[in-house]
């Protein structure tokens, strides 16, 4: 997950960084904004992967209990009848 944060946070940097270059605005102001975009990003970006996981795991969760089901009712429908034995 650190990776996630550090990766949003360079890209929250570079976009702040550059839309604020490419304007012509003050040094200062510029890596001031580019901070805190860097810090908004990096956590929109580990939040937005938080839920990735969590869908990931679901889903999985979800699958595997599709599959338990379907492999109970087939050992249900196959199994035979237990018939009381006869007496001799």
């Amino acid at each position: 997950m650190r990776s996630i944060f550090f990766l949003g946070g360079f890209i929250g940097f570079s976009l702040v960084a550059l839309t604020g270059w490419l304007s012509d605005r003050q040094v200062d102001l510029v890596l001031r904004d580019a901070a805190i975009g860097a810090l908004v990003t990096a956590m929109l970006f580990r939040w937005f992967w938080n839920m990735w996981i969590k869908a990931i795991v679901h889903m999985v969760e979800k699958k595997r209990a599709e599959a338990l089901a379907a492999a109970e009712a087939e050992a249900a429908a196959s199994a035979k009848p237990v018939t009381a034995a006869k007496a001799r």
